[in-house]
């Protein structure tokens, strides 16, 4: 069967390795990798393989560690950035505004330089390199190139001169289209790639694409209810949405959602005026819903819960029900930071174990994610090459590095005793405190 799934299960459109240099308190390039090792085990379910050419057989996922304050954060923190300088940085800008980029600060070298942005990813078999250098004030550098024959080839490359103070354009030989007007489009706070899909490149397109929709990125309490909410108004979606429910054991029965106008006179009377004002301003004339949870009693009586009412733990696993079901069912890339928060280490495990198994993820949907709870630091639960850690040196610096530097022995050591021990670092470093 673990033969089957792995012939089977094809890389399409994934995640290959994302690095970053000089972000936060990023100093050196950090890259997390998903390709995968020369390991056997658990080939069958967390492996797919590739027989597209420069395009190694990826994983379905990956997790990092480390203390409070190491800079786990920060490197999503940097993807979401890329993301959403690939999606706005065209969009209404002008010359001279700010870019969201912010260089390592704590030595006399870091600051001035521009921080850089990499990632290699495949949409349908095919692999793209693609990145840039920039500070907040504009672009230095931008590639991208596209190896559908294993050969690299050159769609776009931006640099710029300072001595002229213009950039200098590669041949791009391979990218058609109307590339001088987008070349002299692109302000430099703007991304090339960006500026072409506004004046409709079609090429580009499937690249802007899998930043723009394939791409999922949360932050630390995961994602608002809305977008399941929205899955429940569909009869296919509310089914799905019911099932993850069930299988989480919440004791929900159903869930009801209503929807009217918005009306100022339901905001609360003690909210300062400005706010108030900018409250309705926003929501004027858009529709607002409501959430109900239904429990069933021993004598089946329904009765209705506000969602607010409801755990902290039930809020975010009815929050994370839709981007789970929706990027199983697209293949998306997932990305959050502290899964573990407010959710039961068996939760984590479960949640963990949809992406890693062939059944519920046919798509090639990858999961990434920052984490303290180390109960799945199991080699039954991730191959050696998905576990990651993070760590700050004695200058401040982050760095990132995969358990696999430190060989672990295959179904034989404990990687969660080997942790909490202190065996590949990233620990916070507590010292013993007399008094206060």
């Amino acid at each position: 069967m673990h033969i089957l799934y792995f012939n089977i299960y094809l890389v399409v459109d994934m995640l290959i390795d994302f690095s970053v240099t000089n972000f936060l308190s990023i100093r050196d390039r950090a890259t997390l990798s998903l390709s995968a090792g020369k390991g056997n085990e658990l080939a069958g379910s967390h492996v797919m393989t590739s027989t597209a050419p420069s395009v190694p057989d990826l994983l379905r996922g990956g997790v990092v560690y480390g203390a409070n304050s190491a800079g786990k954060s920060n490197f999503i923190k940097a993807l979401r950035v890329m993301k959403r300088l690939v999606e706005e940085s065209a969009k209404g800008g002008q010359s001279g505004e700010s870019l969201e980029i912010q260089p390592f600060l704590f030595d006399d070298h870091s600051a001035d330089q521009p921080t850089e942005f990499e990632i290699n990813f495949v949409i349908k078999g095919v692999r793209y390199q693609y990145g840039f250098s920039a500070t907040s004030q504009m672009v230095f550098e931008e590639w991208l190139y596209a190896y559908p024959k294993g050969r690299p080839q050159r769609w776009i490359e931006r640099a710029y001169d300072p001595e002229t103070g213009e950039y200098a354009w590669g041949s791009m030989d391979k990218l058609t289209g109307q590339k001088q007007v987008w070349q002299d489009a692109t302000r430099s706070n703007a991304l090339f790639l960006s500026t072409a899909i506004q004046l409709n490149s079609k090429q580009l397109k499937p690249v802007y694409d899998w930043f723009d929709d394939d791409l999922r990125i949360a932050g630390i309490g995961g994602w608002e209810p809305s977008f399941t909410m929205s899955l429940c108004e569909e009869n296919d979606g509310k089914a799905r949405v019911m099932k993850f429910l069930r299988v989480a054991d919440l004791d929900i029965s159903d869930v009801e959602l209503s929807k009217k106008e918005f009306d100022p006179d339901d905001l609360p009377r003690d909210i300062p005026a400005s706010i108030r004002e900018d409250l309705v301003r926003k929501l004027d004339g858009k529709s607002i819903h409501t959430l109900h949870t239904v429990h069933t009693t021993e004598s089946g009586r329904r009765v209705l819960l506000d969602f607010e009412n409801e755990s902290d733990g039930t809020q975010k696993i009815f929050a994370l029900a839709g981007p789970w079901i929706d990027s199983l069912n697209n293949g998306y890339t997932l990305v959050i930071d502290e899964l573990h928060d407010n959710l039961h280490p068996l939760m984590v495990r479960y949640l963990v174990g949809l992406f890693n198994c062939p059944e519920t993820n046919s798509n090639n949907a990858q999961l990434i994610f920052t984490t303290h709870d180390t109960s799945l630091l199991d080699q039954d639960v991730f191959r050696r090459d998905q576990v990651w850690f993070c760590e700050k040196d004695d200058s401040q610096s982050s760095r990132l590095y995969p358990l696999t530097h430190f060989k672990p022995r295959k179904k034989v050591e404990n990687l969660e005793r080997g942790y909490l021990a202190g065996r590949y670092g990233a620990l916070p470093y507590i010292q013993h405190m007399q008094g206060f």
